[in-house]
């Protein structure tokens, strides 16, 4: 079997099965597991997927430029604000994440929601503008261009002296195993402080991000209150985590 021919055929069990163990498939192919790591290797290296302990776990597909992920998922991003936005309660302090599925939520919010939220993207800032009812708090620091939030000791030093009702978080991976991950590690220990700030934590995920991973862990999914998402309740979620579909 040629390599290209074997890197697709992980690639299919990848999408079939939802996680790859490189002893298995050596043994069922009859080569080596270096031969099996060394594909894993280079399919992690072009993002196609996430190497883990023994083999591979599904790579999240959202790690594109902030306005390319504007157009992906689009509709089911409107769903799952319209699903979200009754979440917030009038008076409530709110902790929100940036990112594009946040930016529909805003958008879904009624203009006569009296609450305030804290915010480290400056894009969710702006889009508050006409909520005339809603103050806004906006975190500083140094902008990660990638979601075009602020990042480091600044904005960890801002969330530290938040205490919300609720943080609304935004994250790349939503995994069974791995639980709530990222793709930059010092985003990852942002948001970790993001939901130690609040009482509840909710999660926004489209279809493409239940099952998939990313190179950096925020939590266990046991730390969720709710996760809002396409379809019925994931029957990996863990029993004391609500759900709501979208």
């Amino acid at each position: 079997m040629l390599t290209s021919q074997r890197k697709a055929l992980l690639l299919d069990r990848l999408t079939r099965d939802g996680r790859l163990v490189a002893s298995d498939l050596a043994a069922e192919l009859a080569i080596s597991e270096d031969t099996i790591r060394r594909d894993l290797r280079d399919l992690a290296a072009e993002g196609r997927l996430v190497r883990v302990h023994g083999g591979a776990l599904p790579a999240s597909p959202t790690h594109r430029p902030f306005e390319v992920r504007r157009s992906m998922q689009a509709d089911a991003k409107q769903r799952l604000a319209q699903a979200a936005a009754g979440l917030i309660r009038p008076g409530q302090v709110v902790i929100m994440d940036g990112g594009t599925t946040h930016l529909a939520l805003v958008a879904a919010l009624p203009f006569d929601l009296r609450c305030t939220i804290v915010t480290h993207a400056p894009a969710i800032a702006a889009a508050l503008e006409p909520h005339g009812q809603i103050d806004v708090v906006l975190i500083g620091g140094r902008i990660f261009r990638h979601s075009m939030v602020a990042c480091g000791p600044i904005a960890l030093a801002g969330f530290q002296q938040v205490r919300a009702d609720l943080c609304l978080l935004g994250v790349t991976g939503v995994h069974p195993e791995t639980g709530l991950t990222t793709g930059d590690a010092e985003e990852a220990a942002l948001k970790r402080m993001m939901m130690q700030s609040a009482a509840e934590v909710v999660v926004l995920a489209t279809q493409d991000k239940l099952g998939a991973t990313s190179p950096w862990v925020v939590s266990g999914l046991a730390a969720l209150s709710l996760l809002v998402s396409p379809g019925e309740r994931p029957d990996w979620l863990p029993a004391g985590v609500d759900h709501k579909q979208a």
